[in-house]
């Protein structure tokens, strides 16, 4: 299994995952038209994000997405993590572990990183259990 940053050839996969994860969790239809240039304008401007994926002998098999909230509090940067998809057959090997370990590795590696926060359903009581597990000490949103 390769955590790594992804790149515009991931972008179908990126898309993919994220009307999986709308159905999933909240049992909504996302246009595929919206949802592909909202990925692309990820990859075409660092400042808004950037996606990290799982990739297991060539497949994408997990990703997520890090976005900046800058705190003046702090005078550092929050890393949200969204858009966290696991694919169904590939859950339960801790992959979701791999790549917050790989995140919190380019916040310390960026410096300028204050902490963590997360987007999860309110109801996604499975998701939250994961994140408890894997350690999460940022803020669950």
């Amino acid at each position: 299994m390769n955590i790594r940053v992804a790149t515009k050839a991931d972008a179908a996969a990126m898309v993919e995952f994220n009307q999986a994860m709308a159905l999933e969790t909240e049992g909504k239809q996302l246009s595929e038209d919206i949802l592909s240039k909202g990925v692309a304008a990820v990859f075409g401007d660092p400042q808004k994000g950037f996606y990290v994926v799982a990739d297991n002998d060539s497949q994408i098999v997990g990703g997520l997405m890090v976005t900046f909230e800058w705190s003046d509090w702090r005078n550092g940067w929050f890393w949200w993590i969204q858009s966290v998809y696991i694919r169904p057959e590939m859950r339960g090997r801790s992959l979701y572990s791999k790549l917050y370990d790989f995140v919190k590795t380019r916040a310390g590696e960026a410096g300028n990183v204050c902490g963590f926060r997360l987007y999860v359903e309110k109801d996604n009581e499975h998701a939250q259990a994961v994140y408890e597990k894997s350690g999460w000490s940022g803020r669950i949103i």
